[in-house]
């Protein structure tokens, strides 16, 4: 499980790093500057419990699976966004200004984002057990 979590939380930040660098790119920034936060690792790593919950609803309906996996990860922001506000006094990411901002936490816009994340997590996953299996 400490391996999935350490792989879960690099690609996660790997990831980020990319689409915050694409949207640079879509401000017209073409440094293409991106980043991300030391605290988003065991967050990000936290996917390795999506795996639990992956194996249950595996016969549910694609659009079912991706609601599923959308609201648990807004579950999941909102509630490590508030936590880390309240251990460090600021939570890493502020949505504040946004428009469908939830308390600065979580973006309801993110919704599809969200969805599409939680399917491509399937594929990850399914990867990552078939090649547990051939070793």
């Amino acid at each position: 499980m400490l391996k999935k979590f350490l792989f879960y939380g690099t690609l996660g930040w790997i990831i980020e790093v990319v689409w915050t660098g694409l949207g640079s790119l879509l401000q017209g920034r073409w440094t293409l500057d991106s980043h991300t936060y030391l605290w988003m690792f065991p967050i990000y790593g936290l996917a390795v419990f999506l795996e639990i919950v992956h194996e249950e609803i595996r016969d549910y309906k694609w659009w079912a699976r991706g609601l599923i996996y959308m609201s648990l990860i807004f579950a999941v922001e909102y509630s490590t966004g508030y936590l880390l506000h309240i251990l460090v006094g600021k939570c890493p990411w502020d949505y504040s200004g946004h428009m469908f901002s939830l308390n600065g936490y979580i973006r309801l816009d993110y919704a599809p984002v969200w969805f599409a994340t939680g399917l491509l997590f399937e594929q990850v996953h399914d990867q990552i057990v078939e090649k547990m299996i051939r070793f």
